[in-house]
């Protein structure tokens, strides 16, 4: 920002750090963001740094992003390039609440009731956890399993009756198979298993795939989801069984 001393009348440029610095950030309908802004979080996503006037300013961990995107609306926004898209570890839609949990939520947002906000971790227990995901043992055939579904999206490896030869045009990339091998362990550790098993790929697999295989247009205009062929693609990927 361009500052000027009230005593002297220098004029110089002075650093504020912005919404950026944080450890949980939620961008907000980050489609509506212009291709400069989403630039700029593309560097702070994969490089955990911030570079302002040549020089590189870290951010500190853990660092994350939450971001939303209104599908309905189309005017006035930037669709987001398939290279931020693939920072995202998963991709969720988000569908009108059920009428109990709209009754909760117009309840709760009506009223004069004060929120208290109770921690659940520390920063320090959630860097711990995080490490730990990364130390849960992974046995070979799952992350065979992992390689084998990502490989299975792209067109040229896929098989000639299927959905993803007919219907993709871009299959998802390396990043698939890491999110799908992370976010198994996650699974297996949440539900009290030392290591992950490749049931724990599949139950992960619509959310890291959703936003990483690009459908042709046939697969528009025979109204084929991402889902169906994700679909297609786990009940033709066999399991390999270890013994």
């Amino acid at each position: 920002i361009l500052e000027t001393d009230p005593d002297t009348g220098h004029r110089q440029m002075k650093f504020h750090p912005g919404p950026i610095f944080t450890n949980v950030l939620l961008a907000d309908e980050i489609n509506r963001t212009p291709p400069k802004t989403q630039s700029a979080l593309l560097e702070a996503m994969q490089e955990s740094k911030v570079t302002v006037s040549g020089k590189s300013l870290p951010i500190s961990s853990p660092f994350f992003v939450v971001a939303t995107q209104n599908p309905i609306e189309q005017e006035g926004t930037y669709p987001l390039p398939e290279a931020q898209l693939d920072r995202f570890m998963f991709s969720l839609n988000l569908t009108y609440p059920d009428k109990e949990d709209e009754e909760q939520i117009v309840a709760a947002t009506t009223s004069n009731q004060a929120v208290k906000i109770t921690p659940a971790f520390t920063r320090q227990e959630l860097l711990d956890l995080q490490k730990l995901v990364r130390q849960c043992p992974v046995s070979p055939h799952v992350i065979e399993y992992a390689v084998t579904i990502a490989r299975a999206t792209r067109p040229m490896n896929a098989a000639n009756d299927s959905l993803a030869k007919k219907y993709i045009e871009w299959g998802a990339g390396p990043r698939a198979s890491q999110f799908l091998v992370l976010g198994a362990k996650a699974r297996a550790l949440l539900h009290g298993r030392p290591a992950p098993s490749t049931s724990d790929v599949r139950a992960n697999a619509e959310a890291v795939f959703q936003h990483r295989i690009v459908r042709n247009y046939a697969a528009v205009a025979d109204d084929i989801t991402v889902s169906q062929i994700l679909a297609d693609i786990l009940k033709t990927v066999k399991e390999l069984d270890y013994t």
